[in-house]
Order: C-alpha cells, then sequence, then structure tokens
C-alpha cells in the first residue's frame, strides 16, 4: 500500500519536488483525500485485531509522508481516534498513536519556531522582493501553527485518562497513558523530539530485555519539575485509593504515585 501511494502521490506533484522519502511537493488538498482513506483503513484493520501495531504503524507512516505531519491532520486524527481508544482501553497501541500525534504537535511548533528564527537572522536588508514575500508567507504559516495551545490538549488528554480509570478500574494502559501524557506536558520546547515509530515503552532498545520489568518502564520516564498541577494527580490518587476495591486498580494508583514522587518530590 505505501508503494502505491507513493505512486499516486508522485503522479499529483511536480517530478523535480518528488525525491525519495520526501512526498511534500504534492499540494495538501490533494493528497488529504488519500490520507483520509488511509485513515478509514487502518481504523478498521486496528478494530478486528486487538494490538494490530502493523495499522497503527502504517497509520504514522502516512501523517509523516503523505500528511507531511501537518498540524490540522494531526489534530483531527487526536480527535477522530479519542473514541476508539474510550471502546478499547487495553489496547496500547492506539494510546501510543496518541502519545504520538502530542509529541509531533510538539515538535512541529519547535520546528516551526527555528524556521522564524532563521528567516530573522540570514535575511539580508537588500533581499528581493521575492524573497520577502516568501518569507512573510512561512512566518504567517508558522504564525498560524503555533496558535494552537498544545497545553489544552495535554490537559484534556490528562482528563481523558481520569474519566477512563475512574470508568474501567485495573486497566494499566490508562495509568501508563498518564504518565505519558504528564511526562509530554514537561518536556523543554527546545529538547522536543518527534517519537519513533512504534517505539512502545523502549522495547526497541538494544539493551538486553532481561531484568526489564514494569517499573523500570515506569520510573525511565521522568517528567521535569512543575506544570500541569501535579497536586492534581495526587489528590486523584487519593481518590482512587480511597474508593477502588479492585486490586489491579489500587496496584498501578500505587505504582504512579511513586513515580510521581521519585521524579517530582
Amino acid at each position: 500500500r505505501r508503494w502505491v501511494l507513493q505512486q499516486l502521490v508522485q503522479e499529483n506533484s511536480l517530478p523535480a519536488l518528488v525525491t525519495k522519502g520526501n512526498l511534500g511537493g504534492a499540494p495538501l488538498e490533494r493528497i488529504h483525500p488519500l490520507v483520509q482513506e488511509e485513515m478509514n483503513v487502518c481504523s478498521e484493520a486496528a478494530g478486528r485485531y486487538p494490538s494490530n501495531y502493523n495499522a497503527w504503524s502504517h497509520r504514522i507512516w502516512v501523517l509523516q509522508h503523505l500528511g507531511n505531519l501537518n498540524v490540522k491532520i494531526l489534530l483531527d486524527e487526536l480527535s477522530s481516534t479519542k473514541y476508539w481508544v474510550s471502546m478499547h482501553v487495553s489496547d496500547h497501541s492506539g494510546f501510543h498513536y496518541r502519545q504520538f500525534l502530542l509529541k509531533s504537535l510538539t515538535g512541529r511548533t519547535v520546528t516551526d519556531s527555528s524556521v522564524l528564527v532563521l528567516n530573522q537572522t540570514v535575511n539580508e536588508p537588500n533581499h528581493s522582493l521575492q524573497q520577502e514575500e516568501e518569507s512573510a508567507g512561512a512566518e504567517a504559516a508558522c504564525a498560524e501553527e503555533q496558535s494552537v495551545d498544545l497545553a489544552s490538549y495535554l490537559e484534556e488528554e490528562l482528563e481523558l485518562c481520569t474519566e477512563l480509570i475512574e470508568a474501567y478500574p485495573g486497566h494499566e494502559t490508562l495509568w501508563c497513558h498518564s504518565d505519558e501524557t504528564l511526562n509530554n506536558s514537561h518536556h523543554s520546547p527546545a529538547t522536543s523530539h518527534l517519537a519513533q515509530a512504534m517505539d512502545v515503552d523502549g522495547l526497541n532498545e538494544s539493551s538486553s530485555k532481561q531484568g526489564y520489568t514494569q517499573e523500570t518502564k515506569r520510573l525511565k520516564r521522568a517528567p521535569m519539575q512543575d506544570s500541569l498541577g501535579p497536586e492534581m494527580e495526587y489528590r486523584f490518587i487519593d481518590k482512587v485509593l480511597s474508593t477502588c476495591r479492585d486490586a489491579d486498580q489500587a496496584r498501578f494508583a500505587t505504582a504512579y504515585r511513586k513515580w510521581l514522587v521519585t521524579f517530582l518530590g
């Protein structure tokens, strides 16, 4: 399917603009129907087989190579997959995809900010009118994409986690997604990087998997201090521990508290 999509994109774009591994030459309005069709195919495949990482990995590839990590498409995906993950609370693949979307939005903002700085420093006073127009167009596009309130989307993601944890006790996937979302909220914009496709919980690392425990996975994802109120998370944990009757739910809440205490103090 990827090979076919590459051929379709090349037919709809100027040959000089299309290079191996870069499909960004085709206009977005021509590519968007292809992207949407692939999103539908991936959704159907993900619904048929649990933890269908092939489908989610392909979905990420489509966003990267066809959608060019366009901010509007990323936001549309964040909205459209919310219901799916709510109906598949044990399937980490869907939540990992949402983590990819959030990290991509953060990374895209960083990239656009760098472009703005670059334009301001390298353009000389005597540049041509065409250069001025191109620079103004790039800055306008950057400003539009930077207007996305990423913090509000991260807060909404934590609210989604809270609602699902309360509605479906004892699902570790939801707790892992909570700490990953909180982790994203603490990343410095200057050091944000896009997630590697389907590198779930460090399982693709070259280090030996022997002795690689669930506790290690939780503790290795350390957020920086501040932002999105850890006190709110402590209160939520206290509420869960005081009301839940599910042993697994209590275990996950206790582990989450330990993670917060270890790295937030």
